[in-house]
């Protein structure tokens, strides 16, 4: 019984991260509930007796791609300064 009430709490927060990414106006907050979303369906892999797909969800979705996506924030920081800087001079 308790097994199952934390399963549909689960998966009223992956829907809640599911529509706030969506919503959310910063970029690096779209990515953080990212990584919290691909977190919540490595849990849910697990509860449901999938070890193999939860490693994966976490390595690949809470892991890979959300350092690829902070890397991509960065570079566009970078080139958002570089072009104010170059049209102030």
């Amino acid at each position: 019984m308790l097994a199952e009430i934390i399963k549909v709490l689960l998966l009223l927060l992956l829907i809640v991260c599911a529509v706030s990414v969506n919503f959310t106006k910063s970029l690096l907050q779209s990515v953080i509930i990212f990584m919290a979303y691909s977190s919540i369906m490595c849990i849910i892999w697990v509860l449901m007796e999938s070890p193999d797909l939860a490693i994966t969800e976490a390595a690949v979705g809470a892991g890979i791609s959300s350092v690829l996506f902070l890397l991509t924030l960065r570079k566009i920081r970078e080139t958002d300064r570089g072009e104010d800087g170059g049209e102030e001079a």
